[in-house]
């Protein structure tokens, strides 16, 4: 058995890594291929090339990248195609992974799509063309199904692998404990993205809004989980160009031990929304692409929600504060977050609404992904 995977940054890394060891269950002899990062590596997948190669944001940005991607992708579409894996599974990164999917489906390989693009926010009829690349596709939310039902493509709910890694209720002593703050210390987390274009957009806004916030709290500890040494390396340079006077605590990733040792969280949008949500953490949600991505979104009203945060479209209700463009600012980042926790009665209920969606969404996604695969090959064994 050989099975080939694609993910395009640390997220999908993940992902894959748990699905990888949830296959070996079924398949303990299998030979698992493709792109991936360290985490599934060291599950024991031969890595063609690293997810970092994938790892680009925005319109303007995969623009400048788009010859390298495509020289990549063809070289990787020829390599699969020599090698004719019984199943590939493309983890997120739609823009590359799809139209990969499409060509592998066409030359008789089944391919399944792990992690739905978000069509319940953006282009909800691109639901219809996934069926031309993916045999099966693997959505993390519960409303993302009966989108795909209207178009006729097989998508399973099978939770989310993160609702798994995190307990019901976050245990904030042993994190601040395993980091070294004291239980009374207020800590904001600062989560200006895993992206370096993320990081150069927002790196500069979340500086000078927890620099403010800690000269208005000296006591406050602000702490920064940064994903690899690339972003490190940027914020670092960002933290030396703004000349600030705050005290910033930069660890290598641990954002999962930061977030739930925080007392308040500001993030850029994505999975860490969905993070912070799972450690029922209030947080302020930041979004900033570059104006003429933002200008063509808008022209061509490719956005179909007025809630672009995970914990806001889960709920379908304005849990967390959004603060979006032109609104993220320094000063409205400040007031947000300054905000938070204002009123008990507002608190208890969001907390109460982040345990009923962790609750829904914690359904040992690894598991249920490779029971997904393994039904998907069955059925093309059994059709051969």
């Amino acid at each position: 058995m050989r099975i080939a995977l694609v993910a395009g940054e640390a997220s999908g890394d993940l992902l894959g890594a748990g699905l990888v060891a949830s296959l070996r269950q079924h398949y303990p002899d299998a030979e698992f291929v493709g792109i991936g990062g360290p985490q599934m590596r060291a599950a024991g997948v031969e890595t063609w090339w690293d997810c970092s190669e994938l790892a680009v944001m925005g319109l303007f940005e995969v623009l400048r990248h788009l010859p390298r991607l495509l020289r990549l992708r063809a070289q990787l579409r020829k390599r699969l195609l020599q090698q004719r894996p019984d199943v590939f599974i493309g983890i997120d990164a739609p823009d590359f992974n799809l139209a990969l999917e499409r060509r592998l489906k066409q030359a008789g390989i089944r391919t399944v799509h792990y992690v739905s693009p978000s069509v319940w926010a953006w282009r909800q009829q691109r639901a219809a063309r996934l069926a031309e690349s993916a045999d099966r596709v693997l959505c993390l939310f519960p409303m993302e199904p009966p989108i795909y039902a209207r178009y006729g493509v097989d998508a399973r709910f099978v939770g989310h692998p993160l609702a798994d890694h995190y307990p019901l209720i976050a245990n904030t002593d042993t994190a601040r404990q395993r980091l070294g703050i004291t239980a009374s210390a207020p800590v904001l987390a600062l989560l200006p993205g895993s992206r370096l274009g993320e990081i150069r957009r927002l790196g500069p806004i979340f500086i000078a809004t927890a620099a403010c916030l800690q000269a208005e709290e000296p006591s406050l500890q602000i702490w920064v989980p940064m994903a690899n040494p690339a972003c490190r390396h940027l914020f670092e340079a960002q933290l030396q160009e703004a000349n600030t006077c705050a005290r910033f605590q930069l660890v290598d990733q641990q954002s999962d031990l930061v977030m739930q040792a925080a007392d308040r969280i500001l993030l850029a949008s994505g999975t860490a929304a969905l993070e912070a949500l799972l450690c029922k953490r209030p947080m302020v949600v930041a979004y900033r692409i570059s104006r003429l991505t933002h200008w063509l979104v808008r022209r061509l009203k490719m956005m179909k929600v007025s809630r672009f945060s995970l914990p806001n479209a889960l709920a379908d209700e304005d849990l967390v504060t959004e603060c979006m463009q032109a609104d993220c600012t320094p000063p409205h980042l400040y007031l947000a977050v300054s905000e938070l926790q204002s009123s008990a009665e507002r608190h208890a209920y969001v907390q109460a609404r982040y345990l009923q969606i962790h609750q829904q969404l914690r359904q040992d996604a690894s598991t249920r992904a490779a029971a997904e695969v393994v039904d998907l090959l069955r059925e093309t064994t059994h059709a051969n």
